[in-house]
């Protein structure tokens, strides 16, 4: 996002998702094992970042992990981003990174970005499999994959890259409600929305919210 969206609590809420939450059940790990062994007709949102880029950009291969962990209400883990960071310092993000030569694909991408962030090993992750890729206005074609975390675990994050890590239920992220959707005018005339998610004192956003509102409607299809 734009360097003009340094503050983005502060642009106003122009509407709230009212389609309601899906089928409990789907939000279950057993729902979420299940719906990733299906074929769904579905179709992933149009972010704003995607709309807003010109045709031919070449954009640079890149993937992270959306870890729900096994609790009795499932949950997503998530991180705050170190504020010293050159790109999007301070945001909440889910683990990842740019793909590397040496990465066997953009799931080993996630799995190998989320062990170096936050010290979660391969061996305790099991991957469901991935929502359609989410392009950003930094130039980043994002593979998201979804993955189960089995408890107990410990976190040792790296505190260059990682303020901090916490989880937040997956029932609050896939509740359409908490899903605002905001207005910024931009400098050059032109009208942008983003999607944010507030949670205690986390403000989810842009492309971390926008790829929270594709898994929202792989499970509601």
């Amino acid at each position: 996002m734009s360097r003009t969206l340094n503050n983005p609590q502060l642009f106003p809420i122009t509407a709230i998702d009212d389609q309601g939450m899906p089928p409990a059940e789907r939000m279950t790990v057993a729902g979420l094992r299940q719906r990733f062994h299906q074929t769904l007709d579905w179709q992933p949102e149009i972010n704003v970042d995607e709309q807003s880029m010109h045709s031919g950009v070449a954009f640079r291969p890149a993937s992270v992990l959306i870890p729900v962990v096994n609790r009795a209400q499932p949950s997503l883990l998530l991180t705050q981003r170190a504020a010293n960071l050159q790109h999007h310092a301070g945001q909440i993000s889910f683990p990842g990174g740019r793909f590397e030569e040496s990465d066997a694909s953009l799931i080993d991408t996630a799995l190998r970005e989320t062990e170096e962030e936050v010290g979660l090993s391969r061996q305790q992750i099991e991957v469901l499999g991935v929502l359609p890729d989410y392009r950003t206005g930094t130039g980043y074609l994002v593979t998201p994959v979804v993955a189960i975390i089995e408890p107990p675990f410990e976190i040792h994050y790296d505190e260059g890259e990682v303020a901090a890590v916490f989880e937040v239920p997956l029932a609050f992220l896939m509740d359409g409600k908490h899903h605002e959707r905001r207005l910024v005018a931009m400098p050059d005339g032109r009208e942008r929305h983003f999607y944010a998610m507030p949670y205690e004192q986390h403000f989810i956003w842009g492309a971390t919210a926008g790829m929270l509102r594709n898994l929202y409607h792989f499970l509601r299809a």
